[in-house]
């Protein structure tokens, strides 16, 4: 592991989320179809970081990226805009169920709601899944997810907000353009980047 990324000097002007599934589809001469996945489902990201002064943001952006040795390493990533639950989650929910569920049985002492599209990890987990219904009571229920669980929970707490992402960059080359200037003569740089869930 290689750190997390420097988020806080580093603000996203974009972010693209991806869900990458790999599924087989054939059909049959009669029309009728044929699916299978053939691995996990992960998470992607596609960034662009704003366009800033080396000083600001782009030295210590550089050197992070260098230290990933392309795609070798992995870090940790908390995507901004998403990175906190839309619903009105607090405290500390737990669930339980077992590996290949997308049902998981509530407890703890959390209370609130989560909502479809919120990101949650388990803290016995390095996998980030999605609430995909509603969830009108944290503590209590089963809450509704995908992908299906890779390993079984057991009273295992849930992170729903500033959801960290273990991540490793997609390619080889990692390119950091000047793109222009500002009214002083400073140069200003841009990078835009791809990384992939590890798992």
């Amino acid at each position: 592991m290689a750190g997390a990324f420097p988020i806080s000097t580093a603000q996203f002007e974009s972010l693209g989320i991806k869900s990458i599934q790999n599924t087989i589809i054939s059909k049959s001469v009669s029309g009728k179809k044929l699916a299978r996945q053939i691995d996990g489902q992960r998470w992607g990201f596609t960034a662009k970081v704003i366009t800033a002064k080396r000083s600001d943001v782009y030295g210590e952006l550089i050197s992070f990226i260098v230290k990933q040795r392309s795609g070798k390493e992995n870090f940790t990533i908390i995507p901004p805009e998403v990175e906190d639950a839309r619903g009105t989650a607090s405290g500390t929910p737990n669930g339980t169920a077992s590996a290949g569920a997308t049902s998981i049985t509530l407890g703890g002492t959390g209370t609130g709601t989560l909502k479809a599209g919120d990101f949650i990890k388990f803290a016995s987990h390095d996998k980030v899944y999605m609430v995909v219904a509603d969830q009108s009571d944290i503590s209590t229920g089963t809450l509704t997810i995908e992908p299906p669980l890779t390993t079984a929970v057991s009273s295992s707490d849930i992170q729903y907000d500033n959801v960290p992402f273990t991540v490793h960059l997609t390619n080889d080359i990692q390119e950091f353009g000047v793109v222009g200037a500002d009214k002083d003569g400073n140069a200003l740089y841009q990078f835009e980047f791809d990384v992939e869930e590890s798992l």
